[in-house]
């Protein structure tokens, strides 16, 4: 990939790309869709500054539904692809119906699979006895006899199968005392499609087998690409794999040996059974201990999951004019580098001091040289249906491009029939992130925004200098079986080492060992190891060889490597089963109780990442050094070819003043403001005495709660600044009177000015709906109560202005909100801020419209629609649509109608939580602010 420069960079943020626009997920219930009705939702989504949907088939909502694949169905999917293709917007669609991919015709000899094992106690009297398949599908696999108790030795019993039956008899001679027998069963995991649309329910398919994915998309994908052209689809899309426990598959012992070298089936049961070896070693032949041969197995998996899933579906994908979109992690266990197999990587969780599976796919595509990956974003976020903010969209987002992603696939947009009974059809979980919203009109503003950063954070390379090397080996050889390879990753490395490393200003990757087989040991100055205990051999080298080059290996309670520098490891311990992002996000509820000082520069850390804290801070400083971060800030450096792009996002609910230095400070500094598309033109000269804050060794930047700024370096290395840099200041509010163009003169930032002189406004009037204006004493907000009336509350007040007032810049000041604490038991991503205005203010002047108040800060320029003498203010307030949501009844009638005509399928989720804080009205007395 070629490396952007500054000015292309800056081109894209002054005029964004039309393809980083967010796309939403499209679900169609059923599949009981109109052509009408989706002619009508596309426009809706063109008219919000959305860049296209993906199409995906979930189950029916109402009775005689039309079945998935049917003719109706995949006519009505041309359409949209037509339509979309007309309104410039792109289209995809999934390869199936619900998740994981399966249905209907998946069979036994196609489902995913997993080994079954039966546990029987015996005497030392001799036994022979028949092994007759329990259920359709099983097959015998092996028997393994232990003698004692508990079983000192182990050795594989002789089977004299029945090919025909798949039965198998089993003789086991006397022995000396007690032993215990293990049966081995390949038996179909009987796991079900997910939420599948009418007509597509059965077995999810065996991912491990290329017959099983083969005959998949012989069915499912060659009747969807020969209903839409390839030229009308953006991409075809597979979801994330939660094939649970698949951990088998036909042909596998001939898959391992050929891989491995040796027989698996003797060993078998040591998958079952600890049994350690002496001198275990990764890849060891003979005799391995279970640790080992876990390894080995797992391994095995995880090669037939990206050879016969990923390179099948590419393959398919690549022969049909198309392109594959891999959410590639869950069960079977694919590896992060397997993501590259696809030709667009997606991830989907918040939470941007962790491993998510948005880090996971971020990093395959930096390892691979990409300019950017997609996560599904929004998913639960502020559940339930209706109850998210524009504002809680917007944290989301900037959580994800913490997490390197830069396009978004929102969760999502629910189809709702035209003639649906009440506000319609949503989804059983996750936002309706539709134009039922009643905020609505703040969508343009923020798909605009998002497309800004998108685009501009697309530019160049990453500018990670941390690479977090992936236990593969320890987390293989721990599991039995078929596993989630990210979300034990994720446990096994812990919340503290990656979150140290985010808070004090270090972006990272992630690198594993497929990856590591390509990748220049130069490419990270400091690599960090997290609890390593088993590492292969070529890891090894290539860590010898990155020390070469100069660069710092930390091994964090890491033995495996004693070259590198020792660190003890922070005591954290994370249920691996407790990881699920997008219903249970702890990254709320942590950043919420950093709202303090720490994680500012030179925080030592606590007590037990303190030795971290230290070695981190000794072998390499920060690319940005944030004095009065709070743990809050976070930063993401992007490189360019003449310059670098530094991306700062405050994630709490306060406001940060910060002092900033740049590691690798160059001539020009510019500050660019992607909320208001304002640039400024800053130095790092520190000899100018004109009003600068700070000099060479530091600059201020006040972040607003929720905000992001871009810092743009650009021109010469600055000589002999090599540890500390200067100043990064934002305009005030007094000096943004508009763009500076880069070829301006550089002029230094001013120090913060007092608060500007405010007007107060009285005599408030409020109405809604046809009612009359009545007197209102602010604050005035409406309780959480049901409500079907979606109508605004309609602010109305008049205030004099003189000429001299006028003479500067006036802004309407609704003020900064205050932070509130975690929510008990709450689901999806949230901001933690009670803002002053509840969601959203469309404000007028005189009658012409102004703008929209949705996000910190709270503020809004009037000044070209004011004049001297009475002026006229109205402040239209649009809440969340959640009151009208819990006002309907039509829902739990939906619901039970679904389910007696096709099953329960889905549960909506947390409708008891609707109302939880959905107070609507101005929590404040809005002030003019003179500048």
């Amino acid at each position: 990939m070629p490396r952007s420069t500054v000015d292309e960079a800056r081109t894209l943020f002054t005029a964004p790309d039309p393809a980083a626009r967010p796309m939403m997920r499209w679900w169609w219930f059923g599949p009981d869709v109109d052509a009408a009705e989706i002619d009508r939702e596309l426009r809706a989504m063109a008219d919000a500054g959305l860049g296209g949907a993906e199409v995906s088939f979930v189950y029916p909502l109402r009775q005689d539904s039309p079945e998935y694949l049917s003719d109706r169905a995949m006519a009505h999917l041309r359409h949209a692809a037509e339509t979309a293709r007309d309104l410039g917007l792109r289209l995809d669609v999934t390869l199936g119906s619900g998740w994981s991919y399966g249905g209907s015709h998946i069979g036994p000899e196609h489902a995913s699979r997993r080994l079954r094992w039966e546990h029987r106690g015996l005497g030392p009297a001799p036994l022979a006895v028949e092994l007759v398949p329990s259920w359709p599908g099983d097959e015998i696999v092996g028997a393994y006899l232990g003698d004692g108790v508990p079983p000192s030795a182990w050795r594989a019993l002789e089977l004299d199968r029945d090919p025909s039956s798949q039965a198998a008899r089993l003789e086991i001679p006397a022995g000396r005392g007690p032993r215990t027998v293990l049966i081995a069963w390949s038996t179909t995991t009987g796991q079900q499609v997910k939420r599948a649309a009418a007509g597509a329910e059965g077995p999810v398919l065996d991912h491990l087998s290329a017959d099983a994915a083969r005959h998949h998309l012989a069915v499912v994908g060659e009747r969807i690409v020969r209903a839409v052209p390839a030229e009308l689809l953006g991409s075809v899309f597979s979801d994330s794999l939660e094939v649970y426990d698949a951990g088998w598959t036909a042909g596998l012992p001939e898959h391992f040996r050929a891989r491995r070298g040796y027989d698996p089936l003797p060993l078998l049961h040591l998958l079952e059974v600890d049994v350690p070896a002496a001198g275990d070693t990764p890849g060891s032949p003979g005799s391995p201990g279970s640790a080992t041969f876990r390894e080995d197995f797992g391994r095995t998996l995880s090669e037939l999951v990206q050879e016969n899933f990923v390179a099948v579906c590419r393959d398919w994908a690549e022969e049909h004019g198309v392109r594959f979109r891999l959410q590639g992690y869950g069960e079977p266990p694919i590896t992060m580098s397997a993501q590259r197999g696809a030709h667009l990587i997606e991830g989907e969780g918040a939470g941007w001091t962790s491993l998510t599976q948005s880090r996971w796919a971020s990093s395959a595509a930096h390892l691979d040289d990409r300019a950017s990956a997609s996560s599904e974003i929004w998913t639960w976020v502020h559940s339930p249906s209706f109850r998210a903010t524009p504002l809680d969209l917007l944290g989301e987002a900037h959580e994800h491009l913490l997490l390197g992603i830069t396009r978004f696939v929102g969760h999502g947009w629910p189809y709702s029939a035209p003639d649906a009974a009440g506000l319609g059809w949503t989804f059983y979980a996750a936002g309706a992130l539709d134009d039922r919203n009643a905020w609505w009109p703040a969508m343009p503003e923020l798909t605009a925004y998002l497309t800004r950063l998108s685009g501009v954070m697309s530019e160049g390379r990453t500018g990670a200098d941390v690479a977090l090397y992936l236990p593969y080996a320890d987390v293989r050889a721990a599991s039995r079986g078929g596993h989630d390879l990210w979300r034990a990753c994720r446990a096994h490395v812990g919340e503290e080492i990656p979150a140290l490393l985010r808070r004090a200003g270090y972006d990272i990757d992630l690198i594993d060992d497929d990856a590591l087989t390509a990748l220049d040991p130069a490419a990270y100055p400091l690599v960090v190891l997290p609890r390593v205990h088993r590492l292969p051999a070529a890891a090894e080298g290539w860590l010898d060889r990155a020390r070469e080059a100069g660069g710092t290996v930390l091994s964090v309670g890491s033995p495996a490597y004693p070259a590198g520098v020792a660190v003890t490891a922070p005591a954290d311990v994370v249920d691996a089963a407790a990881l699920v992002d997008h219903s249970l996000l702890a990254a709320a509820a942590q950043q919420a109780g950093r709202g303090t000082d720490e994680g500012a520069e030179g925080d030592e850390g606590d007590e037990g990442t303190a030795p971290l804290a230290a070695a981190v801070q000794a072998a390499l400083a920060p690319p940005v050094s944030l004095e009065g971060a709070g743990g809050e800030i976070g930063v993401v450096r992007r490189r360019l070819e003449d310059g670098d792009l530094y991306l700062l996002v405050n994630t709490g609910p306060t406001t940060r003043e910060l002092t900033v230095r740049l590691r690798e400070p160059r001539e020009h500094l510019e500050v660019w403001d992607p909320a208001t598309e304002e640039r400024m033109v800053l130095t790092i000269d520190g000899g100018s005495d004109g009003g600068a804050e700070g000099g060479p060794d530091g600059g201020a930047v006040r972040l607003h709660p929720y905000q992001a700024l871009l810092l743009v370096a650009s021109g010469q290395a600055v000589p002999d600044r090599t540890e500390q840099a200067g100043q990064a200041g934002v305009p005030t509010d007094a000096q943004r009177a508009g763009t500076v163009p880069s070829a301006a003169p550089a002029a230094p930032a001013a120090p913060a000015a007092p608060a500007a002189p405010a007007v107060e406004i009285s005599g408030w009037t409020v109405s809604r709906g046809s009612a009359a204006p009545q007197e209102v004493e602010l604050p005035h907000l409406l309780g959480p109560v049901p409500d079907a009336d979606l109508s605004p509350l309609v602010f109305e007040a008049s205030v004099h202005l003189t000429e001299e007032q006028l003479r500067g810049r006036v802004e309407l000041d609704l003020g900064e909100g205050t932070p509130r604490p975690a929510t008990p038991g709450a689901q999806g991503y949230r901001t933690m801020l009670e803002p002053p205005v509840r969601e959203i203010a469309v404000v007028e002047a005189n009658g012409q419209r102004c703008g929209v108040i949705w996000r910190p800060p709270y503020r809004l320029d009037l000044t070209a629609a004011l004049r001297p003498g009475e002026n006229r203010l109205r402040i239209q307030v649009h809440g969340t649509t959640a009151p009208a949501a819990a006002a309907d009844p039509e829902t739990e009638r939906t619901v039970a109608a679904a389910h007696a005509a096709y099953g329960e399928r889905f549960q909506q989720q947390q409708l008891e939580r609707m109302l939880d804080g959905a107070d609507t009205g101005l929590g404040v007395v809005p002030q003019l602010r003179i500048l």
